[in-house]
């Protein structure tokens, strides 16, 4: 029977030490965390890993060898890296409400009740009160053990309150993911404080910590995400708005000439102009994806505008019978003036952009090519950061894909691929 218990007994401290391992590369590898979190839980994996291996150490010192003060002094280094972890709730609850934790009041609470542990476990170095420690490695429990464990249940006590008490300031998942680690762990210290349950404090502590750990890492990477979302949103926000000023003030005085040569397409080109910068202004606004008849409408009044000052040399097909789908905002009006662009600096020869649109059993597939000289990025840059800008809000947004090739016969072929699942 003893030797299966100390088989689980090993199983269990090395399952620990591998998981708080873990725990601290994760906590220096993972992308989402920023630097005081990757610092705060690298601090607080290690110091749980400190106390499981003196613990570890302990239960095996006391199977298999003794040497004289060790065990005592194994239990006050135990007792003490216990103690440790009991404030850190409370600093990344702190931190997370964007309160000091030098002048909290709970966390000087806190501290003060960890001094006060401190001192009870210096005395118990004096006296056989709290507990003691047979000649033959056996460890007792005193009269007064009951005292010495009592500051950790309070700071625990004390670190729930300041949780329920800043749930408003908390993400949900913050809030659950401590509460998680919490209420069990301050459970299990009160029925310590009349049995000695060491390594089930400690399991179940190791536990909860990683359970709290992949809470709080789940809504760092949701953060993280949100994060690259809004900054690829204002990359195409000032895209926008540093539309060209040549294709406006070039559109505004063909307007002005068209009014006298031609009133009624100069009606129509300040109509298409209206549509193009209104689209442009109101996919800055959007969060979220957009019906892609929306961005075809888009796209369509930005050709019909380049098309009236270029009638001769701009000739455009739209193949699109597939538009029951969404993609983000500016994702084909960008690649078609990108191509127009492109081709008229190129080129004074006609150029010929195709859009067309289709579907697979997974995806949703928009392809634009045009017959111009093509681009690589050596020669001009700018092509590939609007494509890219592109891409990147594609893969944030909807999981989707953008890729370039050149066309056969000349020219690029852009092709983008969005999953059906997305609605």
């Amino acid at each position: 029977m003893n030797d299966w218990m100390d088989l689980i007994t090993y199983s269990v401290g090395g399952a620990m030490l591998l998981l708080m391992t873990l725990g601290i590369i994760l906590s220096v590898f993972m992308p989402a965390l920023d630097r005081w979190s990757k610092r705060y839980f690298v601090t607080f994996f290690f110091m749980l890993w400190v106390c499981v291996a003196f613990l570890f150490i302990d239960s095996i010192m006391y199977k298999y060898g003794y040497i004289p003060g060790a065990e005592k002094t194994l239990v006050y280094f135990e007792f003490l890296s216990l103690s440790l972890l009991m404030p850190m709730p409370t600093i990344l609850v702190l931190h997370r409400c964007g309160e000091s934790i030098k002048n909290s009041i709970l966390f000087r609470t806190e501290i003060a009740l960890w001094f006060v542990f401190f001192l009870l476990l210096i005395d118990v170095q004096f006296t056989d009160a709290f507990y003691y420690i047979t000649p033959d490695n056996q460890f007792f429990r005193g009269s007064w053990f009951a005292l010495l464990p009592l500051p950790m249940v309070v700071i625990m006590m004390l670190n729930i309150v300041g949780v329920i008490n800043r749930r408003k300031k908390l993400s949900r998942k913050y809030y659950i993911a401590i509460l998680i680690y919490l209420l069990p762990m301050t459970t299990v210290l009160a029925v310590y404080l009349f049995n000695y349950i060491a390594i089930f404090i400690l399991f179940g502590m190791v536990l909860c910590a990683m359970m709290m750990f992949g809470l709080i890492i789940s809504d760092n990477i949701e953060h993280y995400m949100r994060q690259q979302r809004e900054i690829a949103n204002q990359r195409a926000g000032i895209m926008v708005l540093q539309m060209r000023p040549h294709f406006i003030c070039n559109t505004m005085m063909g307007i002005y000439y068209l009014c006298d040569q031609d009133p009624q397409k100069a009606k129509q080109v300040t109509l298409d102009f209206t549509t193009y910068l209104r689209k442009n202004f109101t996919a800055i606004a959007s969060e979220d994806t957009i019906p892609f008849s929306n961005e075809l409408e888009h796209t369509r009044a930005y050709l019909a505008v380049e098309q009236a000052q270029f009638e001769d040399v701009l000739f455009v097909n739209f193949d699109t019978p597939h538009t029951l789908f969404r993609v983000p905002p500016l994702t084909l009006q960008p690649i078609v003036e990108n191509a127009v662009k492109h081709g008229m600096k190129s080129s004074n020869d006609p150029i010929h952009i195709s859009v067309t649109t289709g579907q697979t059993d997974a995806s949703n597939e928009i392809i634009v090519e045009d017959d111009g000289a093509g681009f690589i990025s050596v020669d001009d840059s700018e092509p590939h950061i609007a494509l890219n800008n592109i891409r990147q809000r594609l893969e944030i947004m909807c999981g989707g894909t953008l890729t370039i090739k050149p066309r056969k016969g000349g020219g690029t072929s852009v092709k983008v691929t969005i999953p059906k699942s997305i609605r």
